[in-house]
């Protein structure tokens, strides 16, 4: 059975998110990494995110991970380094994202900002499911169970839990 490359999209340290939202990135990495499947994020070079915390903990739960980062090195926030890392030879807001989105078969978004509202479009446009997490706030909630625009071709599939966002991602194909 082919393993399912599950993005993790979400707000970056420079948002100041809550422990909640530290727990709950932990888990649909842990619950990603015990599905089998594969968990891609953007590895950031300069401070960590909720992305990240989720990849560290896939990875602590014997789970793959592979981190696109912007630029032409291999150099990341932390100490943390994924199973695969690929520079994308692109800047943050100028591509880095088309690669990450595009690495993916679902994303499934964690409050977020401009960066998270960017890689959700990208999946909107690429036909890619959006599963989006509802309660903490950021373009995850504000988009969660609506359709992106007005053409009604994708609809972000709103969730509430970890285990909720890992099932209905692995269901979205």
């Amino acid at each position: 059975m082919k393993k399912m490359q599950i993005g993790i999209m979400g707000s970056a340290a420079d948002l100041n998110y809550g422990e909640d939202l530290v727990e709950f990135a932990k888990e649909v990495g842990k619950l990603i990494a015990q599905s089998g499947n594969i968990l891609v994020y953007g590895a950031e070079k300069d401070y960590s995110s909720l992305s990240t915390i989720a990849a560290i903990e896939a990875s602590k739960n014997g789970g793959m991970t592979v981190g696109i980062t912007y630029g032409k090195n291999k150099e990341i926030c932390g100490d943390f380094r994924p199973d695969v890392l690929i520079p994308s030879g692109l800047d943050v807001g100028g591509g880095r994202e088309f690669t990450l989105v595009l690495s993916c078969d679902v994303i499934i978004a964690i409050s977020g900002g401009s960066g998270t509202l960017t890689e959700m479009a990208i999946a909107y446009q690429a036909g890619i499911p959006i599963i989006t997490v509802s309660g903490f706030g950021g373009w995850s909630e504000k988009l969660s169970d609506t359709f992106f625009d007005e053409r009604k071709r994708l609809k972000c599939i709103e969730v509430k839990s970890p285990k909720e966002a890992v099932e209905k991602a692995i269901r979205s194909l």
